[in-house]
């Protein structure tokens, strides 16, 4: 080939890939601009051992959610300590890229609320997507790495900022300043979530009181008197308003007067502060995390927030199954929308798993063993949604219906019920290829992922993993799907 027309190719190559980008990008900008159709919520749901995850719920109207990927974690953190709390879910102003930012946390692995708050992880974890749906590995941002005698860096949040036409990143951090020590809320700039620039105090109440989750919405039409609001658990629920990201804030007021606080008033106790506004119209829901009698969030209602006097109640909200722990909010385009629920909105049927030589029992976990029983109570320890194999094509898995995110695993040859580490050992471990049954051809029999030879079979009830020789093992290891 001559070296003109390699030229040429490489050229007609360039062009066709400027013109594939420009065109990705300029659909997503464009989906930007599309009217919002639902509502998207990043959680985490308790200190339990697969809590501290991200996980997702969908609303059609804001105010009646449904648990997405069966209620299983969407995205496991796999740096620092493993575990995240507090999840912010964000959009760039031309639609073409998200980000999840969260606390890097897992008090489930034994770590102290005093160890975590004083001795903790300074970074924050991040995750990128360019299509909300398929997601970067996560990565450290040590943003408080800067702050003298930083012991944390908890609750993060992010906003872009069109003054600077970059995203203010904000959250609290427990260290001494002026002889006091406790949560103050500090923030970075950045345009990539890589690079930022070093710590700066944002809010500090002054005296002993601390302040740890606070949020900010932007109010488009400055209904109320201000572009931007923000909702901070700072003893009281106190609202302010400001027309600029990083300028002076006027205080609106707090939530005293409907018996709501977070401890310094009293009442119904609430933390992390959650902002929504309703689609197609000037109205926001501020959903708050009654923490101290674990009833999950609350939202109360307002069309002027100006005066946190406008505040009401609201009755007929569903949160789902999934207990729903401090996140937030982002409103859904069509287009987002449809990809969302095409990728994790989907719920499998569940299934029991009976035993073929042994037909009154059924495959349960009871304290994370598993064996087969009859008479299964609850009826749930017995139920689990069979869905595609976690470590290859055309195989299954087995996703507990009461526990969601465990599956049934193998460990050194029995089978207990555990959480998705997101580990690629625990994923073999968990898949199975369904052939058909040893036993019986109408029935099923399930062939181990990473050891072929050996099959899924009960033994004196127990659930093991082995090798199959004989009559017996052949119907110990058989089974039948059922309803």
């Amino acid at each position: 080939m001559s070296r003109a027309l390699t030229k040429l190719g490489a050229l007609v190559a360039a062009v066709a890939l400027l013109f594939t980008t420009w065109s990705v990008t300029t659909d997503r900008r464009a989906e930007a601009l599309e009217p919002f159709t639902g509502y998207l919520m990043a959680h985490f749901t308790g200190e339990h051992s697969n809590g501290e995850q991200i996980y997702l719920a969908h609303s059609r109207d804001g105010l009646r959610w449904t648990d997405l990927n069966n209620g299983a974690p969407v995205l496991l953190s796999t740096v620092g300590t493993r575990g995240v709390r507090d999840p912010a879910l964000l959009r760039s102003p031309a639609g073409d890229r998200y980000w999840i930012i969260a606390t890097d946390l897992r008090i489930a692995s034994g770590t102290s609320w005093s160890d975590a708050a004083n001795r903790g992880s300074t970074s924050l974890v991040v995750w990128e997507s360019t299509d909300l749906v398929n997601w970067s590995a996560p990565r450290l941002l040590n943003v408080a790495a800067g702050i003298s005698g930083a012991g944390d860096a908890w609750a993060p949040e992010a906003i872009y900022d069109p003054a600077s036409g970059d995203y203010v990143v904000y959250w609290a951090t427990n260290a001494t300043l002026n002889g006091v020590k406790k949560h103050r809320i500090y923030y970075v700039r950045t345009r990539d979530f890589r690079s930022f620039t070093s710590p700066v105090l944002y809010i500090d109440r002054g005296a002993g009181q601390g302040i740890i989750d606070t949020q900010i919405i932007e109010s488009p039409g400055s209904v109320g008197g201000y572009r931007f609001y923000r909702a901070s658990a700072d003893g009281h629920i106190t609202i302010e308003g400001s027309n600029s990201v990083l300028g002076s804030w006027t205080t609106i007021g707090n939530l005293s007067h409907m018996g709501i606080s977070n401890g310094t008033g009293g009442g119904n106790v609430v933390e992390g502060p959650m902002w929504m506004q309703f689609n197609g119209r000037n109205e926001w829901a501020l959903w708050l995390d009654q923490y101290a009698t674990s009833r999950g969030y609350m939202p109360i209602t307002s069309t002027n927030l100006g005066s946190t006097r406008n505040f009401q109640t609201v009755t007929g909200y569903n949160l789902g199954v999934a207990r729903k722990r401090h996140g937030s909010i982002l409103n859904l385009t069509g287009a987002e929308e449809s990809r969302v629920l095409a990728k994790w909105g989907t719920t499998a049927p569940f299934n029991r798993i009976q035993s073929y030589n042994f037909q009154d029992r059924y495959v349960r976990h009871a304290d994370h063993d598993v064996r087969i029983d009859s008479n299964v109570s609850p009826a749930q320890d017995a139920q689990f949604r069979v869905v595609a194999g976690l470590a290859g094509s055309g195989t299954v898995s087995f996703q507990s219906v009461n526990y969601p995110g465990y599956y049934l695993r193998h460990s050194n040859y029995d089978f207990v019920l555990a959480a998705d580490d997101g580990s690629a050992t625990f994923k073999a471990d968990s898949t199975f290829r369904q052939v058909a049954g040893l036993a019986s051809s109408s029935w099923s029999s399930f062939q181990s992922y990473n050891f072929p030879d050996r099959y899924i079979r009960h033994y004196a009830y127990q659930l093991r993993l082995d090798p199959i020789t004989n009559a017996t093992e052949r119907a110990d290891a058989t089974f039948r799907l059922t309803s």
